[in-house]
């Protein structure tokens, strides 16, 4: 086991948001290396292809230092072994993604007990973006540029 902090950042980011990004700046403060790891996830039918999404990640984080992107399709768990990482990170905007993230963390738990999760809120300014809220309004050609990184929103006009 290194002596490294290394986290895991999982998530779908389906579009990465600045609530994300947030979550990110943040956890760099507390760990020497971030590992944003981005699902596959087909069973959410995500918008943007796991490469799109990986490409706006790398994008938006380039000037982050500690960062390292990838994909996975896997147990969050077996991914933790492979990349000898035993913390994972989660942003917690509501009492509802509390649920939810509390259940995923004990399940887990219950599976590799030294796994831990750390829950960071995002800043108040970005407490209500979701990528399911960025998806919504790009279905409707509205206007995002508030919401995501400006290196992410060029990919994502480009996508379009």
């Amino acid at each position: 086991m290194s002596d490294i902090k290394r986290a895991i950042y999982p998530g779908t980011f389906d579009p990465i948001t600045n609530g994300h990004l947030d979550i990110i700046r943040r956890a760099c403060h507390m760990f020497d290396e971030i590992i944003v790891a981005v699902a596959e996830s087909q069973a959410k039918k995500p918008m943007f292809s796991l490469e799109q999404r990986i490409e706006m990640i790398e994008a938006a984080t380039k000037d982050f230092p500690k960062i390292k992107v990838i994909g996975f399709e896997s147990l969050l768990v077996d991914l933790s072994d492979k990349l000898d990482a035993n913390i994972i990170v989660r942003g917690l905007r509501a009492v509802s993604d509390f649920e939810y993230e509390l259940q995923m963390g004990y399940a887990n738990a219950s599976l590799k007990k030294e796994l831990e999760t750390v829950y960071l809120m995002p800043s108040l300014e970005h407490a209500f973006v979701s990528s399911s809220v960025v998806r919504s309004i790009l279905n409707f050609n509205g206007k995002v540029e508030h919401l995501v990184p400006d290196e992410a929103l060029k990919l994502i006009k480009c996508l379009r």
